[in-house]
């Protein structure tokens, strides 16, 4: 019934969006977005071949550690069902997202289960606790909950915003916005695609991006939407709830802001901070290292620029390793990756606040849209093990592993 009442946007296979004033608008007819270079995809998205598992062997001579795999390729998950926009880890489960409207989840490197929405491609995927978000190209975030009885059992528990709640804020009139000329829609709902979602530090509330230049802040215990905040001056690419009760946002508009959250007595209330960056081009994907003690922001140009939190969020430089746009971006330990439409994964380390490029993963066909990482459970202190994993519009999910450099002794 819900579904009924709202809108849903045409399929496109834009990975962000880019100003509107060049954009030409998303439809059907094979156009890729200019970012993403040359690169189309040649298969349907309907196919329906099952998922395979390609696994990397061990090297005959190993490497003299006695793992498995050395730095590098571990393997792949491929379906021809849709090209791969969101990813997401869970303990020992894998979510990913696709065009297809299907979201599948992995266990040990096989297929465990999958769950599918009503519609709306899969932009993103968030999981708080027992919940999972997913946002849509659609403009909804879909809510769902693992049974108790069979936990490869997925079930939908809801939309965002409730359907108790759309329709109560509908019948007040000072609930309607005008989102474009003579179109008026509701304050709390997303009326453009879902690009982002990110949970605030403490859990406790959940902030979506939007193509309609809006971040939203929901409450994650009642499903609340507690405020619209006007991010941007265009579509809105990538949220992140960061350090000391700030939220950084990165949009078309080519603009990097700063808000700042305050609790109040009914929710909570969002102040502009100031603008960390300005520039011609798309911001395409932010980033808070787990210390919170760094900023990345990746853009249609290429390039990686990053903030220190100990310099008052002081710009520390740009990191340059892609020849087409970054368009995903993920931190863990001393280690950053940039994933681009130039088909290239960077590792970056940071060593004494210093950042250089490790390595560069190679094996994608198509763009790299999105990255999740988990630390090995072999891993320690000493040795730190990270597992990669890596969704492209070549219909792929890769795993890699990388270790981080120990850092030289004092």
């Amino acid at each position: 019934m819900l579904d009924n009442l709202m809108d849903s946007e045409p399929h496109d296979d834009f990975t962000f969006r880019h100003s509107a004033s060049s954009a030409p608008s998303p439809s059907n007819n094979g156009d890729a977005s200019p970012y993403m270079g040359n690169w189309e995809g040649s298969s349907s998205p309907y196919a329906k071949s099952p998922w395979s598992t390609h696994m990397v062997s061990s090297p005959p001579n190993g490497n003299g550690s006695g793992n498995l795999y050395p730095n590098g390729l571990m393997g792949s998950l491929v379906r021809e069902e849709g090209h791969i926009y969101s990813l997401a880890t869970s303990g020992d489960l894998l979510y990913t997202g696709s065009d297809s409207k299907n979201i599948r989840v992995w266990k040990n490197q096989k297929e465990f289960s999958g769950f599918k929405s009503n519609s709306g491609l899969v932009k993103a995927i968030i999981i708080s606790g027992e919940k999972i978000f997913t946002g849509h190209q659609d403009g909804k975030i879909r809510v769902w909950k693992i049974s108790v009885k069979n936990p490869s059992a997925h079930k939908r528990v809801g939309t965002l915003p409730t359907f108790r709640d759309y329709i109560k804020s509908s019948l007040n009139p000072s609930n309607y916005i005008e989102v474009r000329r003579h179109r008026n829609a509701l304050w709390i709902k997303h009326f453009d695609a879902v690009s982002c979602l990110s949970l605030s530090e403490d859990k406790k509330f959940l902030y979506s991006a939007s193509w309609d230049k809006t971040i939203k802040v929901w409450r994650i215990s009642d499903s609340k939407c507690l405020e619209s905040v006007n991010a941007h001056d265009d579509a809105v690419n990538a949220v992140v709830a960061g350090f000391d009760g700030l939220v950084f946002t990165g949009s078309a508009d080519g603009t990097v802001k700063v808000w700042r959250r305050e609790l109040q007595a009914k929710g909570t209330k969002h102040f502009f901070s100031q603008t960390l960056l300005k520039q011609e081009c798309a911001v395409t994907a932010l980033a808070v290292n787990p210390e919170e003690t760094f900023l990345y922001c990746g853009s249609s140009d290429g390039l990686v620029n990053f903030w220190e939190r100990e310099k008052h969020l002081s710009h520390g430089g740009v990191l340059r390793g892609h020849k087409l746009a970054v368009l995903c971006l993920v931190a863990a330990g001393n280690l950053v990756f940039s994933g681009s439409a130039d088909m290239a994964i960077c590792v970056w380390t940071r060593m004494d606040g210093e950042h250089s490029c490790l390595s560069v993963l190679t094996g994608h066909n198509g763009p790299v849209k999105c990255l999740a990482i988990e630390e090995e459970k072999e891993s320690t202190a000493a040795d730190r093990r990270w597992v990669l994993y890596s969704g492209s519009l070549d219909k792929s999910v890769k795993m890699w592993r990388v270790t981080e450099p120990v850092p030289p002794h004092l």
